[in-house]
């Protein structure tokens, strides 16, 4: 009985051993020329670039979320907003400024479904202020928060990634400040996770 079990098993994580053996540089995921530092060397830094109106995002959060629930104190999950015009500072701002609030449990989501259920325009501070009042959220901390130099140095540290990643499109994700994943690389939203798991597991193993 227990000899048919190990067969079993061995049966069952086969194919997730072949799945990761298939997973190449330059083909699932890119290895960056330049590594970018991260936070704390003893954990293993995985990072979301996101934008709240990329609907990609949107659909992406959900199986994000439930991944990021999954894992160990030794991984740190990181989400970075990308600004890739103007019309998407004020977003940027207004998630960096949550997070300095330790109020994203309450607008994370939240501002997805404005966006994308809701179709409500977030263009501007003041409604996104409205929003997250409703949510709330103290609206005067937030007015402040969103103006301060914590978020203005939030922004360019931000910025400062995304060039160093060289994030094209979102979402994407990077491993360890070493590795860019995204669904084209990947080819798809639940393969990017797959990858992510693979890379995460590298870079574990070189650590201990």
């Amino acid at each position: 009985m227990i000899k048919k079990l190990g067969v079993c098993l061995l049966v069952m994580l086969l194919p997730l051993s072949l799945q990761a053996a298939e997973f190449k540089e330059g083909v699932h995921y890119i290895k960056l020329p330049q590594p970018v530092r991260t936070a704390d060397p003893s954990r293993v830094e995985v990072v979301e670039l996101f934008g709240y109106t990329c609907p990609h995002c949107n659909n992406f959060e959900p199986v994000l979320e439930h991944w990021q629930s999954q894992q160990p104190e030794s991984v740190k999950f990181v989400r970075v907003p990308v600004v890739f015009s103007k019309t998407w500072e004020p977003y940027a701002r207004a998630y960096y400024a949550s997070e300095l609030l330790k109020t994203l449990d309450k607008t994370h989501q939240a501002t997805f479904d404005a966006i994308h259920i809701q179709r409500k325009r977030l263009s501007n501070q003041s409604v996104i202020s409205s929003l997250y009042g409703d949510l709330g959220v103290d609206t005067a901390a937030f007015d402040k928060m969103y103006n301060s130099f914590a978020v203005s140095m939030k922004l360019k540290q931000g910025e400062s990634k995304v060039r160093g990643y060289a994030i094209t499109g979102v979402p994407s994700m990077v491993v360890n400040g070493k590795y860019r994943i995204t669904v084209d690389t990947a080819g798809g939203q639940k393969e990017m996770l797959d990858v992510v798991n693979f890379l995460v597991e590298k870079e574990s193993q070189i650590q201990k």
